[in-house]
């Protein structure tokens, strides 16, 4: 999840290349214009005293594009960002830095809806998997869903706690039948000492039932 682009030119390097358009009284690139920078980028858009200000499209050598708003050449403000492998950015952006809210649409088809904070996922945000059409609806931190949410999948839900991208702790399965079943995840210990190196995935949290609510009378007889 990285721009992939090459933006990053000192200021200097910034007034050689080609340009045409308007200036200011000092020479300075100023108005609307279209410069090729050396490192074979190109901007279309607008200037205020020599640096990208207001509304451009950056064209990046590579085939990434970003269409949107500048602040003293930085993306800043809403914009879209479209990378080469198809996937694409759009929202908000602080300081060349997706911040605030934008959707972001994956190689893969899926996509996340919701806050970003410095590049990551974090704030309450929506993920939906494309192939499946689950989705993901609730907390993150530093790209990881963590605290409190719940996956949505096609006839239940499961609502409870996530750490590190994981369920956690007490939660419970809510089915469209109308019963619940409550319980917990807990992360089993690993007997195999090799297989607990640090460096190894951590296995997947068991879910332990405790009890189940809703179920009726009515409910028996349509699931016999």
């Amino acid at each position: 999840m990285s721009d992939s682009g090459s933006e990053e030119l000192g200021e200097e390097a910034q007034t050689l290349g080609e340009y045409e358009g308007e200036r200011n009284e000092g020479g300075q690139r100023h108005g609307t214009g279209k410069a090729v920078l050396p490192n074979g980028d190109t901007y279309k858009g607008h200037y205020v005293n020599g640096k990208r200000q207001g509304e451009g499209v950056y064209y990046f050598k590579n085939g990434a594009r970003y269409v949107g708003e500048y602040h003293q050449n930085k993306k800043h403000g809403r914009g879209t960002f479209y990378y080469p492998d198809g996937s694409k950015y759009e929202g908000s952006w602080a300081e060349d830095l997706m911040q605030g809210h934008g959707v972001y649409t994956y190689i893969n088809a899926d996509k996340y809806d919701g806050e970003w904070l410095n590049h990551m996922r974090h704030g309450q945000g929506t993920y939906t998997y494309h192939d499946t059409g689950s989705k993901y609806k609730g907390s993150w931190v530093n790209g990881k869903q963590e605290s409190s949410g719940e996956f949505i999948h096609a006839n239940h839900r499961y609502v409870g706690n996530f750490v590190n991208s994981r369920p956690s702790g007490p939660g419970k399965f809510v089915f469209d039948s109308g019963c619940e079943q409550h319980g917990e995840y807990k992360q089993v210990e690993q007997k195999d000492s090799a297989a607990a190196e640090e460096d190894e995935p951590a296995a997947d949290p068991k879910w332990i039932p405790t009890f189940v609510t809703g179920l009726t009378d009515e409910t028996l007889t349509k699931d016999s």
